[in-house]
């Protein structure tokens, strides 16, 4: 019988607590997280502020219920004084933005272009180096940037296994397999998760995302270059040095439908460093399918 454990990762990406007079805002992006987060911060008193990324946001009849305005990728010049207008004290990035600002449509202003010189040495580091970037360039302005586990702990996965279903033995060898692959390509910003299948990696994420890599193992079994009944496993870990602020991993009911597609036995998770999106949806999916989700102890060793 498996087991839940409630204990969360020790990370120095804890829970905040708003001081009296903030004001939240969210650059909101796809997905369901714009939505969870703004939902937890209006129960604890703060309504939030809603910029929605135009073309990105796609919840928008549950995120116009808060104060909003639209804005375009080519526009984020105008965001430090719309957030300054607004008199935005903390600011939450969530949701996924699938493409860059058209360099050459982007409308000038002093704020942006006082940033462009990092910016532009940022994205040689890659994605997570642009965060850093991004982060740095709001806090000194005064704008404190948090992490969507922080407004809303609730969304961090739980350190244990989290569904009815458990690892067996050979799950634990695809889960270290995994994890080992997944921290690789990490530390080259290149992805954040990997499928292990019988004690060996068969796929990394890559610019597709999750998504993408599922589908690609389901061709795969489809395809029979992996066996039939073979069980495997999909891990998502942080990247090492990561800012945890943003684009943490996260997994939803997508993820655990996609994972059973793709013949997998379950998924793997970084205890306190990853989000699970509609967690009782989520965790009651995996069950129905029969499918384990485990949060393992971040920066520490997978044991069976």
């Amino acid at each position: 019988m498996a087991t839940m454990s409630m204990t969360k990762a020790d990370t120095a990406a804890t829970d905040i607590h708003l001081p009296p007079g903030a004001r939240v805002g969210i650059i909101a992006g796809g997905g369901s997280l714009p939505v969870e987060v703004a939902a937890g911060s209006a129960e604890q008193g703060y309504p939030p502020f809603i910029i929605l990324m135009e073309g990105e946001a796609d919840q928008l009849s549950e995120l116009r219920r808060y104060e909003h305005q639209t804005l375009a990728l080519e526009e984020i010049g105008s965001l430090i004084p719309l957030l300054k207008r607004n008199r935005i004290t903390h600011l939450v990035l969530a949701g996924e933005i699938k493409r860059r600002p058209r360099l050459t449509h982007l409308r000038p202003s002093f704020s942006l272009l006082a940033v462009i010189p990092v910016a532009v040495m940022a994205l040689a580091r890659g994605d997570d180096g642009l965060l850093k970037v991004v982060t740095r360039a709001f806090e000194a302005r005064g704008i404190k940037v948090v992490g969507a586990h922080q407004i809303v702990p609730n969304l961090a996965a739980a350190e244990g296994v989290l569904t009815k279903a458990a690892p067996q033995k050979s799950d634990w060898r695809d889960i270290e397999a995994g994890l080992a692959a997944a921290k690789a390509i990490g530390a080259l910003d290149i992805g954040q998760a990997a499928i292990a299948v019988g004690g060996r990696t068969i796929a990394l994420e890559g610019i597709e995302g999750t998504a993408g890599l599922l589908d690609r193992a389901r061709l795969l079994r489809g395809h029979g270059r992996i066996a039939g009944k073979t069980r495997g496993v999909l891990v998502k870990c942080t990247k090492p040095g990561q800012e945890l602020r943003a684009d943490l991993p996260s997994i939803g009911p997508q993820t655990v439908e996609a994972a059973n597609a793709a013949g997998l036995a379950g998924i793997a998770v970084e205890a306190g460093r990853s989000l699970i999106l509609q967690g009782p949806e989520t965790l009651s999916r995996a069950d129905a399918l029969g499918l384990f989700i485990v949060g393992l102890p971040a920066a520490e060793p997978v044991h069976g």
